[in-house]
């Protein structure tokens, strides 16, 4: 045991492993994926971690578990079921067995001492799974029947659509998932009149008229356009991927209807970048140079000096880039048919992505 232990040193820390077990988790459970993706990893680090120190120390109920307890109150603050939590921890749970038993076998352990490993990794994580569960109800516990949670918990039967509204409103998805924070945000959020919480981790709400301003440095947020009760679902679940895209500020869901649409078929847009800028290398500064200056034309109506100021370059920069992206692509960035237009545009941003 004392070799497996010497071979996994700081995989407790591992960037790597970290990440495989955020992939496992957002994978295994939908409502977990649904989380900020910062947040997940913080807690799985903070899991991770213990987890190794109580392998190392052999006495789980001797090891600070105290990581376990806080993500179970915080995933019950934050609205996401326990069904859901398990999902995610069993994944984790299963990468570091695999984990320790691909090292073991690589470095030659004996199979006596991975079975050994595998067990006390089997009492481990009953022991955080035990803490787990227990603040969570705790903390379901504390917050049922308070006026609060009661708001909240109206808020994600509307967004879900488990039960009608009875007036237009406005669907407002954030970015943030720190129960404290989502606190002080609620009633910047919600106005007098609109209902704001944690649903599905984020901090949501349904509003009359778009919400005030956000602190300097706020939240990054989508807002939809006022519509029925019966379309607020719809409206939720779009606002959701658009968050996704992290743009910056709170932006209408119309202003990202596009982005949003073309997301959903990456494929489609990798094709149009094979196809239509098959002359840049995406690796290549200057060529990622030119693909800027053709997507901040398209963007800004074809005109050159608005798009001059957006890249924070002379005019004339913008005209010698678009005549170099011409004489590479064969496609010429000014005054496009709407269709052009587009699968170019599209094209671009794909190419952009790539590096």
């Amino acid at each position: 045991m004392e070799r497996l232990l010497g071979l996994l040193g700081e995989a407790g820390l591992d960037p790597a492993l970290v990440e495989e077990a955020v992939r496992a988790a957002r994978t295994r459970s939908p409502l977990v994926a649904e989380l900020p993706e910062d947040e997940v990893r913080r807690h799985v680090r903070a899991l991770v971690g213990a987890a190794f120190a109580a392998l190392a120390s052999g006495d789980p109920e001797r090891t600070d578990l105290r990581a376990a307890e806080e993500l179970g109150a915080a995933r019950a603050r934050q609205g996401v079921p326990l069904v859901a939590l398990l999902d995610g921890f069993q994944a984790g749970r299963s990468l570091l067995v695999r984990t320790v038993v691909d090292r073991g076998r690589r470095e030659g352990v004996p199979a006596d001492d991975l079975l050994e490993a595998v067990t006390r990794i089997d009492a481990i994580a009953t022991a955080l799974e035990h803490r787990m569960v227990h603040a969570h109800r705790v903390a379901e516990l504390e917050l049922a029947g308070t006026a609060r949670d009661i708001r909240v918990q109206r808020l994600r039967r509307l967004l879900h659509g488990e039960q009608a509204g009875d007036r237009p409103r406005r669907v407002v998805v954030t970015d943030v998932g720190d129960p404290a924070e989502a606190r002080l945000l609620e009633p910047v959020l919600a106005g007098p009149s609109g209902l704001a919480g944690l649903v599905d981790g984020r901090l949501a709400a349904l509003v009359p008229a778009p919400p005030a301003a956000m602190p300097q440095g706020g939240p990054r947020g989508v807002v939809s356009p006022l519509v029925p009760p019966e379309r607020v679902p719809a409206m939720y679940r779009l606002c959701g991927r658009a968050l996704e895209l992290g743009e910056p500020g709170m932006r209408p869901l119309a202003e990202l209807a596009l982005p949003v649409a073309l997301a959903a078929e990456p494929e489609l847009g990798s094709l149009l970048a094979g196809e239509l800028l098959a002359g840049l290398d995406a690796a290549d500064p200057f060529h990622r140079a030119l693909a800027a200056t053709a997507l901040a034309h398209l963007e800004h109506a074809c005109r050159i000096e608005p798009a001059a100021e957006a890249l924070h370059v002379h005019p004339n920069t913008v005209k010698y880039r678009l005549r170099r992206f011409r004489r590479l692509t064969g496609h010429a960035a000014d005054r496009p048919s709407a269709p052009e237009a587009l699968r170019l545009w599209w094209a671009l941003r794909t190419f952009l992505a790539r590096w």
